[in-house]
This record gives C-alpha cells, structure tokens and sequence, in this order.
C-alpha cells in the first residue's frame, strides 16, 4: 500500500491551511490557467490513486471483481470496430 506522504497537504480531509487554500485559489483564477504540466502531474496522480482503489476492490471482494472482469472481456468480444 502508498505511503501517506505522497498525498498532497490539502488530501487528509480537513481544511487544509494556507497553502491548500492557495493552491486551490490559484487554480481557479481565470487570469492564471494552470499549466499543461501541473494538469499532467494531477491527472497522473488521479489515475494512480484510481489504480490503486480498483486493486484494493478486487482483493476485498474477489467474486464481484471476476464478474467484472468476465463483463469486460465479453464487451470487448461482442465490440465491432
């Protein structure tokens, strides 16, 4: 599992402080769009997190996720390109 100190300061759920109400502040000024970068950074981490949340799911509940994953392949068998 992830160490918690990859999280940014504004994750745990409260507030945050400063600098997380600055960071969020900054990221909703329309005078200063964020970067394609910083987006990128976000985005990666986002789907990170999703990874992780979708393995955690298939540990815990192993049936409901073969279904899934038996779903999935026949979508992907009856799909035409």
């Amino acid at each position: 599992m992830s160490d918690l100190s990859d999280l940014p300061a504004d994750a745990s759920g409260a507030s945050g402080g400063a600098a997380g109400r600055a960071a969020r502040s900054a990221r909703n000024d329309p005078d200063n769009p964020e970067s394609e970068a910083e987006r990128r950074r976000r985005r990666a981490q986002f789907l990170r997190d999703l990874a992780e949340a979708r393995e955690l799911r298939a540990r815990v509940q192993p049936r409901r996720a073969k279904a899934a994953r038996l779903r999935h392949a026949m979508r992907m068998r009856t799909f035409r390109w």
